[in-house]
């Protein structure tokens, strides 16, 4: 295994961290609960730890309470293999009993090799077999007058945001990527099913749903786009059947891992008009054609920023954030110049990165001419400094706007922290509002008028 060179805190793929909550009762199994990765990932412990809710067992995130733990892991880089091997070695050694399923899971026999004492391995999404090796480590003993009943999903983020999963897998076949092989072809939720779950999701609260997949602009291509229920399964009508759930309510829809298909124009009048956030979360990778081909990606870079100038035309407030890889082998000092320029031009708002790594059977492993890793260091540094100049310019500009934000955290000197319509969870910045903030609740939505900015984050008064 190569070394890693994406820590956890530079990598922009990676969920919150899972939030519990409800204690157990006395005498109640316990299962302990690790997830690792990204949000598709946290969706699946969440249905995981609610179908254990509903047979009786209490969730716990630490180690030492748990009769057993279960380990969600990553595999989409080698660094995050090496931090789902650590997690895994971790809580064997502080509890003994522990049960691995994800991303990683796909790879019993690299798991094992580490760690034979696992007690069973599993692949995404399946629930089931997850189910089975936890009766099997711990028997369920259900109070039938608490348990047994029809659980609420369990939530690990917080209460006011949620992610909704639409897919699974996907049909792309990047050379740097090895998630299709470890999650499958793109597999489709039907359109009903998907509404169903948001309506449910609003109805208790939720005021921002994200929507997730490995595709998101692919959705229902597998299914040929089936309508039931009155509902059709292509991203254009979910959306706007999603955009629906917020008619007199506060409700954003966020779109995630949308790829710059054609048909992604038909969202924007739909942001343009509030029925979803001006938001689009498109992983361009890069931006040299040659580059893109080695990648196996659409080499459409130009015709890329005569969309983005599109987009913005019809829909001027629109945020775009995406993700970059730099030092992909075989790319040069002009093909990198090339994406820094290409940066200058598409002014995106916001902006991740990932340094290449070589992750196991991958076919961007065999290319030739790998870049050494103080270059790629260096080119990364690059591309982020050009990426912080481009926000915090932006981010000048929006000083004396007013915006709604929603309000995610109220600390105990009474310091809100917000987001506004451009700033996903975790991976985006931050609005604070400093004082004023007596009779603010989290997951109110507010108007705000923005009085500073920074790098990435931004400050401002509440308006009355």
């Amino acid at each position: 295994m190569t070394d890693p060179v994406n820590p956890p805190n530079l990598r922009p793929d990676l969920a919150p961290k899972a939030r519990f909550s409800e204690p157990a009762r006395a005498g109640q199994p316990t299962v302990g609960m690790v997830s690792l990765g990204c949000p598709k990932a946290l969706v699946d412990s969440e249905r995981i730890l609610t179908r254990l809710r509903a047979e009786g067992y209490a969730i716990s995130p630490d180690y030492s309470g748990a009769d057993a733990v279960i380990v969600n892991t990553c595999g989409f880089l080698d660094s995050a293999k090496a931090e789902s091997l650590e997690a895994i070695g971790e809580a064997l050694n502080e509890n003994g009993k522990v049960i691995v399923t994800g991303c990683l899971g796909a790879e019993e026999d690299y798991i094992r090799g580490t760690h034979p004492s696992v007690l069973a391995v599993t692949g995404p999404h399946q629930y089931e077999q997850v189910l089975d090796a936890v009766h099997g480590a711990v028997p369920p003993s259900p109070d039938p007058f608490i348990d047994l009943l029809p659980a609420t999903g369990v939530s690990l983020t917080p209460r006011h945001y949620s992610y909704l999963k639409i897919s699974e897998g996907c049909n792309h076949k990047c050379k740097f990527c090895i998630i299709p092989d470890m999650r499958g072809k793109l597999a489709s939720r039907p359109a009903h099913a998907v509404v169903r779950e948001a309506g449910k999701l609003v109805e208790a609260g939720v005021k921002e749903l994200l929507v997730i997949s490995q595709d998101t602009s692919a959705y229902g291509v597998d299914i040929k786009h089936a309508e039931e229920r009155g509902h059709r399964a292509h991203i254009t009508d979910l959306a706007r059947d999603l955009g629906a759930l917020g008619a007199g309510k506060d409700l954003w829809v966020r779109l995630h891992y949308v790829y710059p298909y054609p048909h992604v124009r038909n969202l924007i009048p739909l942001m343009a008009e509030g029925l979803i956030l001006p938001y689009l979360d498109i992983p361009f990778q890069h931006a040299h054609p040659d580059i893109l081909k080695r990648m196996a990606r659409p080499a459409a870079a130009s015709k890329t920023l005569d969309e983005i100038a599109a987009w913005r035309a019809d829909c001027p407030d629109i945020t775009l954030r995406s993700t970059f890889i730099v030092g992909y082998p075989g790319e040069t000092e002009e093909e990198f110049q090339t994406l820094l320029d290409w940066m200058d031009e598409a002014q995106l708002d916001r902006v991740g990165c990932f340094q290449y790594e070589n992750v196991d059977g991958a076919r961007s492993n065999d290319l030739p001419d790998h870049v050494p890793a103080e270059v790629k260091q260096d080119r990364w540094e690059r591309f982020m400094e050009k990426a912080q100049a481009i926000s915090e310019a932006k981010l000048a500009a929006k000083v004396g706007q007013v915006m709604d934000v929603i309000v995610d955290d109220i600390d105990e000197d009474g310091i809100a922290t917000c987001r506004t319509k451009a700033d996903a969870p975790e991976i985006d910045g931050n609005l604070f509002i400093d004082d004023g903030t007596k009779g603010l609740s989290v997951g109110d939505i507010v108007s705000v008028e923005v009085d500073e900015a920074g790098e990435y984050d931004l400050w401002g008064q509440l308006k009355s």
